[in-house]
């Protein structure tokens, strides 16, 4: 497992789920200060059972495992590559392993919708958190208090917040913005969204005539 570069805060690897790498018979190689930034330290990895080294060593390992992509440069021809690449974002990194023949996984692209996969996904806890921390960044530029509040002078009435869409990030926005006490109100494409919007304290905005966007599977 890499450091990852400067301001990402984030760890591919915790000390506690190295109990299941080292049961499946795997060495496990963590660089040096990889676990600082979230708070774990290179004798937590090492009490778990991992080999705390440098850069270098951790390169030379058949499977690499990081958050941000680190770049080909030092990684070994054949090396298995798990991160968060963003390929349609980034489609140099995918050229750069093809290049070094280097086998990217991008751990983003997994199908969340498949249950098989579901323990593998990236995704949705970052959804979580961007809901989650949207409504705070938005509640800060509010001219207003977001819950009703009664005094002596009088009461004032709630703010009323509206989120486009209820996915993952968009359901946590609506139940993170009710418990600030606002009238939340919310949109999807799909109408049976409005189940969950409510299910979360949201009211669902229902435009007559829509078109209803939700395929097979449920998704849009």
């Amino acid at each position: 497992m890499l450091k990852e570069p400067q301001g990402e805060t984030r760890v591919a690897i915790v000390p506690a789920s190295l109990k299941k790498l080292l049961k499946a018979g795997f060495e496990v190689i963590v660089e040096s200060g990889a676990g600082t930034a979230a708070n774990y330290h290179d004798s937590d990895y090492e009490a778990a059972g991992a080999t705390v080294g440098t850069r270098d060593e951790a390169l030379a390992c058949d499977n690499i495992i990081t958050i941000r992509f680190p770049g080909v440069q030092g990684i070994n021809e054949g090396t298995n590559l798990a991160c968060v690449s963003d390929p349609f974002r980034n489609p140099q990194y995918v050229k750069d392993c093809l290049a070094a023949n280097i086998t990217l996984l991008s751990m983003d692209m997994i199908p969340r919708r498949l249950s098989r996969a579901q323990s593998m996904d990236v995704n949705s806890s970052q959804d979580n958190l961007a809901g989650y921390k949207a409504v705070l960044l938005g509640a800060a530029h509010v001219p207003k208090g977001i819950p009703m509040m009664t005094t002596s002078a009088g009461t004032v009435r709630p703010a009323k917040v509206v989120i486009m869409g209820s996915g993952v990030a968009g359901l946590q926005a609506i139940a993170t913005a009710k418990r600030l006490g606002a009238v939340v109100y919310a949109s999807d494409v799909r109408k049976s969204a409005a189940e969950q919007i409510e299910s979360v304290g949201g009211r669902f905005i229902e435009v007559d005539g829509m078109d209803d966007f939700e395929d097979e599977a449920g998704y849009a």
